[in-house]
């Protein structure tokens, strides 16, 4: 079957499923292959609750006309998914990077939805997969998408290039993330610059924060560039946005040509979250109003910079993911928050390959250098680091621990990878 057959059917059939047990009526089924799972096992299951095609790569599981054979089941999505985008004639925003990828995402979406009908990346979907299923989503009445891109290894952003064919490009930051598939911050650096190189390639445009010389250089033939960036004087025009923070802690106070904003993040890597979200509604044509309401109306959600009052304790919990550069920074932020008492919670950083041993160790270097004097480690890579903080080698024996000796009357600090899931400790905290 042709691309442009299956997008006919795809139009009349917009509704994209992977997985049974989230079935809609009428979708189109997309039986992927995993390491543990085969798809196309499910495809009979798929129709018979409703599907209305099931696409397949291996022949003896087509029962009927429903079921659609193509010779990859994951190319074709992503096949589709760029057929559909290229449809469509509208800006497409790429966001990648080491951190706050999903939060300047967020606020770009808060600040752009105040005048247009937008797409944006939900969740996390911003790998090979999440991807396409984000493109698949794009209607004719969507003005703008906002498209979060994820790596671990290089050459994936440029894959993701040519899926998500993007107009208009971001990197946040080069940090220490992934290290183990990028082999080392050259890795990550030449990964994140395959977004300029596209943008380049393809007369795109590029937001950069000008304070970052790696950015600067990487980004420096692509022939428009927006620049942003945090400035003793407040500097506007079509094309840069220099603005000044007021205060940092305990949230984020500026203006902006004159007028008051506050944001309720906090920390000057928040701030430049914030500082490409204004470049680009500036960009886009926003007046100061509408990036005013935007700014102040997201709320930090999902395990990430939250604020949580307790009955003794008030919680700062940044646990969705952790690298040495994104812990390093949050807990320089975390620190300089008022507040006494301060404990922080640290789990294990995962992906860092022959960097693990390295980075933990320098992590709590790091602590003592901030002048952190009670904090708990959690996982294996923690409990080998030479220190007298205090160690736990799984999250369930923190909680038993914190059951036996609770904190009270203190502010604590919550931050690990996905899979330590620091986020349990709030309930015993």
């Amino acid at each position: 079957m042709q691309l442009s057959e299956l997008y006919s059917i795809f139009l009349q059939n917009p509704i994209i499923c992977t997985d049974t047990r989230k079935l809609s009526e009428g979708c189109l089924f997309f039986a992927l292959k995993g390491d543990n799972f085969n798809g196309n096992k499910f495809a009979k299951q798929a129709i018979d609750a409703g599907a209305a095609f099931a696409i397949i790569d291996e022949e003896e599981y087509k029962i009927n006309h429903q079921c659609i054979l193509v010779n990859n089941v994951l190319g074709t999505l992503q096949d589709l998914a760029k057929y559909n985008r290229q449809q469509l004639a509208l800006p497409v925003i790429a966001i990648v990077g080491s951190n706050g990828k999903t939060t300047t995402k967020e606020l770009i979406t808060s600040v752009l939805q105040t005048k247009y009908n937008l797409l944006s990346t939900p969740g996390n979907f911003n790998n090979h997969i999440g991807l396409p299923l984000t493109l698949l989503m794009l209607k004719k009445e969507h003005q703008i998408a906002v498209i979060e891109m994820g790596a671990n290894h290089v050459n994936e952003n440029a894959f993701l290039c040519e899926i998500a064919v993007p107009s208009h490009g971001l990197v946040t930051n080069n940090g220490k993330d992934h290290l183990e598939g990028f082999g080392s911050m050259e890795g990550v650096i030449k990964s994140n610059a395959e977004l300029f190189e596209y943008l380049e390639k393809h007369q795109g445009i590029a937001f950069v924060n000008c304070h970052d010389e790696v950015l600067m250089d990487k980004s420096k033939n692509i022939k428009t560039r927006v620049l942003y960036g945090n400035s003793e004087q407040e500097k506007t025009s079509e094309l840069e946005t220099f603005i000044k923070a007021n205060y940092f802690q305990p949230t984020i106070n500026f203006q902006l040509q004159g007028l008051d904003i506050n944001s309720p993040l906090s920390g000057d890597y928040n701030f430049d979250n914030i500082l490409a979200a204004i470049s680009i509604g500036l960009h886009f044509g926003l007046n100061q109003d509408e990036i005013k309401r935007g700014i102040e109306s997201y709320s930090p959600k999902n395990l990430r910079s939250q604020l949580i009052e307790k009955e003794s304790n008030r919680i700062f919990l940044d646990a969705y993911n952790a690298n040495p550069s994104s812990m390093e920074a949050s807990i320089r932020n975390f620190m300089a928050m008022p507040g006494e008492n301060k404990v922080l919670i640290l789990g294990d950083m995962f992906e860092l390959g022959n960097f693990e041993e390295e980075e933990h160790q320098n992590m709590v270097q790091f602590c003592m250098n901030q002048n952190v004097k009670q904090a708990i480690l959690v996982g294996k890579a923690f409990n080998k680091t030479q220190t007298n903080y205090q160690k736990f080698e799984t999250t369930p024996e923190v909680i038993e621990f914190l059951k036996s000796n609770p904190i009270a009357n203190s502010f604590v600090f919550l931050k690990g990878s996905r899979g330590m899931k620091i986020e349990s400790l709030v309930d015993v905290l």
